[in-house]
């Protein structure tokens, strides 16, 4: 008896530990997503976890070139995603996306795909205010626009559509990048799934 009681509490552990989800972190362009996401990637790597970051930029360019930035195009952007962050999550892997997702039908449609297949998912919207993110502009885009170099900037010229109920919302402004992970840590623990 005592055997078979040893094997479920492994089988469950295992159960447990391999549990995957999406954890989709969306906001405006410079708000802190991609820092988030590493920083929370490399705490739940350090725990033993199966985990991928899908950061935008670099599925735009391997998965979505040839995309523009108008809705439509948008919106098959994230749907891309979406798909491969479900297929990642629903074979065991904790999959972080750090992705503005403007639009809330386009977030909603993920969302739906994820539990269509019962596989967890998670909306953080990292809500730091685009003043901010003006002053952070880790890519040059707010100077970029403000010179008129670019138009269709998210959250300036472009709409951004923020989330109603997310899960979590973070204002980065007011919290360094260890306590914005450990939030979003403590909200997977919450869940089951960390």
């Amino acid at each position: 008896m005592r055997a078979a009681r040893m094997t479920t509490d492994r089988t469950e552990e295992r159960e447990h530990v391999t549990t995957g989800a999406t954890v989709w972190l969306t906001g405006l362009p410079s708000a802190g997503k991609t820092t988030i996401a590493t920083e929370l990637a490399g705490r739940l790597r350090a725990e033993g976890r199966r985990v991928e970051v899908l950061d935008g930029d670099e599925i735009r360019e391997f998965l979505s070139a040839g995309l523009g930035f108008a809705r439509e195009d948008r919106h098959t952007n994230v749907q891309r995603i979406g798909f491969v962050a479900e297929l990642l999550a629903r074979n065991g892997v904790l999959t972080l996306v750090p992705v503005i997702a403007p639009y809330a039908d386009s977030r909603e449609a993920v969302r739906k795909r994820h539990a269509a297949n019962g596989t967890p998912y998670l909306e953080v919207h990292v809500a730091t205010p685009v003043e901010v993110c003006g002053e952070r502009d880790v890519k040059g885009l707010y100077a970029r626009q403000a010179a008129g170099e670019i138009s269709g900037l998210t959250g300036v010229d472009d709409p951004y559509e923020e989330p109603e109920t997310p899960d979590l919302r973070i204002e980065t402004q007011g919290q360094s990048v260890t306590q914005s992970a450990a939030t979003v840590h403590a909200l997977l623990g919450e869940r089951g799934l960390a």
